[in-house]
Formats: structure tokens, sequence, C-alpha cells
């Protein structure tokens, strides 16, 4: 091929001209990309952290520690390093028993200008003494409002002779993965810092019945807990609680407590010192695609309920194999998503709740207790059949408990029928069930004869079902459990 010398290109003709017209609007369009994305990013964050900073606070905690007892019991008496240890134990005299000063750092942030400042429960929790050093140097004495265990956050008041500055907390649902935030606090006590990262995830659990945190790669070491997690409008939408690392340092996975959580804690807390929670008052379990066919619900989505003890549920009618298709005019997607929709209802509240019961849908007005009550509920006890026949079906070798049986087993007076072995050949093998577990309905009905549990299949069959649904109880906590009829 003949080169083309420069400044001597030819004028392109025919598809040659619309190949070289489609190749610069492409790269028009990347350019221009390109140049939005980088309007999209300041230059600088220094004006945001300076309208910011001063809102943001570290936390320095004073405990009280029980001084040790010396080496006593270290050593046998006889052995011939007990004088050694004796007469050291002398020379620590009473100092070996002296109570020691133990200090803690962590970060926090101001809500208010009069005073409240918002921390993780962590952070405090146990202190005798809690100092806030804000960020022109200054040094206020704390006071405990309130905590809340369940969410890691506690809420301190500062008495100031001048308005604090604040900061507002944002709409956390609002916060997209790939936006940009940043996290501001004391890590590993070094005084004020800021990083900055992207939403890496949303929606994440770690362990707790609220869990909704936002994981991020902006670095969070210790000393960050408590510290606000920022968007780009200064606005709190987390809470920085943790980090995810084999070796104690950020290793770009650190979690912040969603915003909305922590906004709904606080006010509480505020308000009454202490959290009031919604209560439903049932047990409950994620829908299976199994579950979903037994009971003729076409998507396996809601929450459904395998128990329904003293409490606002059953006061309203709610029953076990009912599932929770809305609560409140939200739709339930799983059990997680239920207790935390409850949760942040309050207290009293008429909420109306949409099951699935009997293949339609049916709405039930429930007036919500307060959670922080629940466990003093106690269910109510039921009467014990007498029938000793066993039978064998999916599996299953059933039969109706005896006296020993439940006082083995801890049945009380639990009805149903328990399983007294289990092919391990069979599904129901396979799904967990074994010896011991106390089946109390099949096909959502109670049973308490080896003769229901097999009309119970028969009337499955007969409806052309696939699968039967079975509630199984172990250690007194219910679960539903879906077997297959077979061909």
């Amino acid at each position: 091929m003949k080169p083309i010398p420069f400044g001597q290109i030819p004028r392109p003709t025919g598809w040659a001209r619309a190949t070289l017209a489609a190749l610069m609007i492409g790269t028009m369009t990347l350019s221009t990309t390109s140049v939005a994305l980088a309007e999209a990013r300041p230059d600088s964050l220094a004006p945001l952290v300076d309208d910011i900073s001063a809102s943001v606070v570290n936390i320095t905690t004073s405990t009280t520690v029980e001084g040790r007892t010396g080496p006593q019991g270290i050593v046998p008496e006889g052995s011939p390093f007990e004088d050694f240890f004796r007469e050291f134990r002398d020379r620590q005299g009473e100092d070996g028993q002296r109570p020691r000063r133990s200090s803690a750092l962590g970060s926090g942030f101001v809500i208010s200008e009069d005073g409240f400042v918002v921390t993780n429960n962590h952070v405090i929790e146990g202190a005798d003494e809690i100092l806030i050093e804000f960020f022109s140097g200054e040094e206020l004495p704390a006071t405990v409002v309130g905590t809340d265990p369940k969410t890691d956050i506690a809420l301190l008041k500062v008495d100031s002779p001048e308005p604090l500055e604040f900061v507002e907390f944002g709409n956390s649902d609002t916060a997209s993965v790939g936006d940009w935030v940043m996290a501001m606090g004391n890590p590993l006590g070094q005084g004020f810092s800021v990083s900055v990262g992207i939403v890496s995830a949303r929606n994440r659990a770690l362990s707790g019945s609220y869990d909704d945190y936002i994981q991020t790669d902006a670095a969070i070491n210790r000393g960050n807990s408590g510290g606000p997690l920022f968007n780009m409008d200064g606005d709190v939408i987390g809470v920085n609680t943790a980090i995810l690392s084999p070796n104690g340092g950020s290793i770009g996975i650190g979690f912040s407590m969603a915003s909305n959580v922590v906004d709904n804690v606080v006010d509480q807390l505020k308000e009454y010192g202490e959290t009031r929670r919604g209560w439903l008052g049932v047990r409950i379990q994620d829908v299976t695609d199994e579950i979903a066919e037994s009971i003729g619900l076409a998507t396996a989505e809601g929450a459904m309920i395998t128990d329904v003890p003293e409490g606002p549920a059953r006061e309203a009618g709610l029953l076990a194999g009912d599932v929770i298709l809305n609560f409140d005019g939200s739709d339930v997607e799983d059990t997680r998503e239920l207790v935390r929709i409850v949760g942040n209802s309050p207290v009293g509240k008429e909420v109306p709740v949409v099951v699935f019961r009997d293949g339609g849908e049916t709405m039930i007005d429930v007036i919500l207790g307060r959670r922080e009550d629940a466990e003093r509920t106690v269910p109510a006890a039921m009467e014990a059949p007498s029938e000793t026949e066993q039978g064998s079906h999916l599996g299953l070798t059933v039969t109706v408990p005896t006296e020993e049986m439940r006082t083995e087993l801890d049945l009380g007076d639990a009805q149903g029928l328990v399983i007294t072995d289990v092919d391990e050949s069979s599904d129901a093998y396979e799904k967990g069930l074994r010896a011991g577990d106390l089946i109390t309905e099949v096909g959502q009905q109670q049973v308490t004869q080896v003769s229901d549990f097999e009309a119970r299949i028969d009337e499955a069959v007969e409806a052309g079902r696939k699968s039967l649904l079975l509630l199984i109880r172990r250690g007194g906590e219910p679960r539903f459990v879906a077997l297959p009829l077979g061909e």
C-alpha cells in the first residue's frame, strides 16, 4: 500500500465516509461522557470538609477496671516457687488490687446546636466518664441519653455555652452503589481524619435483626467507630460501625449503619431514653419455592408465620401458615425485611397486614405491641393427645408422644406427632428432619393422630399437589418444611 503523505489525506467517499463519520460520533460521545464524569467529581473536597468538619468529634472514654488479686493460685502449695510468688505479691501490696483506669477512643458527630451527639454504643458502653473533643480543640464532658445495642447506636449530650455546629441526616435510601462518600473520624487515635470512597453495596446484614448497612471502600479503621459517613451534599447517610479485615486494619470493606435506621433510633432515644419498636408477635421463616408450590402461592415471597403466641397477631386473627405479603402498605420480600419494617413502626399503631391464606389474599388490621416487652410473653399451653399408634409416611416414622417422650424431648404440652425414625435415603432426611422432631401441622392443619397425617397426604394428592407442607418444632423453635409427594 502506497503511503499517504502528511497533508495529502484524500477525502473519503461512499462507505469509507460513513465509517469515518461513525468513528467521529463515537469519539465525540466518549469525550462528552469523560467531561461529564469529570464535572460530576469535584477537583477538591476541601470546601465540603470545611463546611462540615466542625460537627465531627473525637470521643475518649474512661472505665474503672477492678484490680487483680495477684498471682494467688498460680502455683500449688508446697511448690518450690511458692515463696517467690508470695514475696512478689507482698511487694505489690495494695497496688496489686487497686482499681485501674482504662481508656478508649472513638468518633461521633453533633446533630443539634444544643449538643446532642451520635456515636456507636460499643464506643461508650460501660464507660464511667465520656469526654468530647471538638475540631477546635475544646473539650466537654458528655452524658448518655440512651443506647440501642441492637443497632449499636448511642445518643450523648453535652452542655455548651455556645450553639454548636451540627449536621443533619440524609435519606440513605437514595444512596446508590457507586456514589461518592466521605468518612470522618479519629482513626487509630491519630485525630481528625478524612477518607473518601464509594458506596460498594447496600442493605448488608452482619448479625442483627435490624441491620441495614452501607458497605464502602472509604478507609475506616479502629477509632472511626461512631463517626459519620457523608454524601457529597454533606448529609450523614451512615454511622461507621464495623470493618471486615483479617489484620485489624482497613482493606476497603467497611460498614456504616444506614441513616434512616439511625434517625429513627435517635428520635426514640431523645424522646424516651430507650427504643420502643413495634411488635407483631409472630415467628416467621422465608418462603421457599417448594413451600410456595405446596400452598398454591405464585411466587416465593413474603414471610411465612410458623407460630403465633399470645400477642397482637393472635388477637388480630393471624394464624400459623399465613404468609405475610404486605405490611402497612409495604411489600414484604422476606423475613429480614418484615422484621425491619415492623421494628420501625410506632408502638400502638393499627396497621393493615395482607396475608396469603387458603389460596387467596386477606387483609387483617393489627394493633402493634412493643418489641421490648415481647420476651415476657409465654405461649398458651395445649392439651396432649393420648393415642399411641405409629405410622410411616414420606420417609418418616411418627407416633403420638408418650409421657416419657415429652419429658425426654422437653415437649411440655405441645400437640403433634413425634418423629421416631427418618429414612436416610428420603427427602425428609435430606431436608434436615430427624428423630425427636415434633410435627405440629401437616398441610397447614393441626395433627394429633397418625390418621390425621394420613388424611392430609390423601387430600394433597387428590388436589394435585406435588409437595406437602409440614410444621416442625425442634427445641421449641418452629419451621416449615415442604416434602415431595412423589409421582
